[in-house]
């Protein structure tokens, strides 16, 4: 089993100052998420951790060093996309201290990140969406929240990240749109379907109160204490919807992101279109689901043309 890729350094531990000033940079120049910058202190900590007990610091690193660490992972059963993102982290971190000129040859610029196959990502069918949206009891607050938020995550294809932090001001129901600020703090914004509307309007009118219980927050989507939700929060709700629902589809925390773009795709979407809406830079990013669409295509035609 690998090991799990989320676990921390140790919060009494101390990272070396060179790894918290480049966290300073990053997120002044960068403008990244908290978890990507959390990220990168779990990888470069571990890193500096390692290199102490061999009696190096961070600037005595070389290509070798992080070849043998590399190998000590993965004998230690890390996944090898622990180990990409191990390289990404390494990679930004040492051409930060090249440019502060605090080291004069950059021992990532020559290494090569370790090869990942690529991944479909899973996805629901549209009978499984429906199944999943229409658990909720809307009559119970918490329910009734969360139907919104479901309604709202497929109709929009966002992040579960951006939507457990949307605020009161980031919707207009009157105009049908979301704004959201994504990845590296930047803006766009999606429109709403009629359904996400009317269940959004319904929660304001009959939950949001009563979980506030008279509590002064601008969250969009609070939880049972008046805070902002986690994403692990959510997640578990929607884990529970689907065991009630009797889906067997293996979900992860995007299940919905990527059911909103294939199935936006497999109905005559352009890519650049569904490049917007899910906030991709990128739109090879994006490409990846029409993979998704034409593997399903490809299902149907096999099933019902009579040549298939």
């Amino acid at each position: 089993m690998s090991q799990s890729d989320n676990h921390t350094a140790p919060e009494q531990y101390k990272c070396d100052p060179l790894i918290e000033l480049f966290l300073d940079d990053l997120w002044s120049s960068r403008g990244l998420s908290n978890n990507t910058l959390s990220a990168y202190r779990t990888d470069l900590c571990h890193f500096e951790q390692y290199l102490i007990k061999t009696e190096l610091s961070l600037l005595d690193a070389t290509q070798e060093t992080v070849r043998v660490y590399l190998n000590v992972r993965l004998d230690a059963g890390f996944a090898r996309t622990s180990s990409a993102r191990l390289m990404s982290s390494l990679r930004r971190f040492y051409g930060y201290l090249l440019v502060q000129k605090k080291i004069e040859i950059d021992p990532i610029s020559q290494m090569k990140s370790p090869k990942l196959a690529r991944t479909l990502p899973s996805s629901l069918s549209e009978a499984d969406v429906d199944s999943l949206l229409s658990e909720p009891n809307v009559d119970d607050p918490i329910e009734c929240r969360d139907k919104a938020m479901l309604e709202l995550l497929y109709a929009t294809g966002l992040r579960v990240t951006e939507l457990v932090s949307l605020t009161m001001e980031q919707i207009s129901l009157r105009q049908g749109v979301v704004r959201v600020v994504g990845k590296g703090g930047k803006e766009r914004l999606v429109p709403l379907g009629e359904l996400a509307i009317n269940e959004v309007e319904n929660y304001l009118v009959a939950a949001r109160g009563e979980l506030l219980k008279q509590k002064m927050s601008d969250v969009l989507f609070p939880s049972r204490r008046g805070n902002m939700m986690t994403r692990q929060t959510f997640w578990h709700r929607i884990k529970l919807y689907a065991l009630r629902a009797g889906i067997s589809t293996t979900l992860s925390p995007h299940t919905l992101r990527h059911a909103f773009a294939t199935h936006l795709l497999n109905h005559g979407a352009d890519l650049r279109v569904v490049q917007l809406l899910l906030g991709h830079s990128d739109l090879s990013t994006t490409q990846i689901y029409t993979h998704v669409a034409k593997a399903r295509l490809s299902q149907l035609h096999s099933e019902h043309h009579p040549r298939g």
